[in-house]
């Protein structure tokens, strides 16, 4: 049995993330047919062989998954597909998160 763990901040709101996460579980499900249920801010996914979580935090997104013995030998496979979305979704894992624009200074009244 082989197990991945995934831990990531993102600066996103808490909603964005969220929808970033349906993504996420959507492509899980058709590349690798997870299925995939919410709990509150947590995302149940399984399918025979494979059991995992995602849950979601203000400013992370961490990932536990369990592989079966006879997916073991694909959790490279695995990891590196969850990553590669992981950076899509939410940027790249180690990045600085994006800054706001500085806002503009009030425009100063002129004397007549």
């Amino acid at each position: 049995m082989a197990e991945i763990h995934i831990k990531r901040t993102h600066a996103m709101p808490l909603k964005k993330a969220r929808e970033a996460a349906d993504d996420f579980a959507r492509q899980l499900d058709k590349k690798f047919e997870l299925h995939h249920t919410w709990a509150g801010d947590t995302l149940h996914f399984e399918r025979t062989g494979v059991s995992g979580t995602l849950v979601l935090g203000k400013s992370t997104v961490a990932i536990d998954l369990k592989l079966g013995f006879l997916l073991s030998a694909f959790a490279g496979k695995f990891e590196s597909h969850i990553n590669d979305n992981l950076d899509k979704l939410f940027g790249k894992a180690g990045a600085a998160p994006a800054k706001a624009a500085p806002k503009a200074a009030p425009a100063k009244k002129k004397k007549a």
